[in-house]
């Protein structure tokens, strides 16, 4: 099983913390930083078990 390394961005909305993962998509809402990283994780997990991300980097045309 390879490993990936995915990014993972946090900030506050009153008192609710958001963790955003931008290659993914995925995203949760929880009231502490620990559980939005875990919820965040969890969401991510299924996310990429219904869409693998590729293993390979995307190839882009010159037009």
């Amino acid at each position: 099983m390879k490993t990936r390394h995915l990014t993972a961005f946090l900030h506050r909305e009153d008192d609710m913390f958001i963790a955003e993962c931008t290659e993914v998509g995925t995203v949760d809402q929880e009231a502490t930083i620990k559980e939005a990283f875990a919820g965040l994780k969890e969401a991510t997990r299924l996310y990429l078990e219904e869409f693998p991300m590729l293993e390979t980097s995307p190839r882009y045309l010159d037009l």
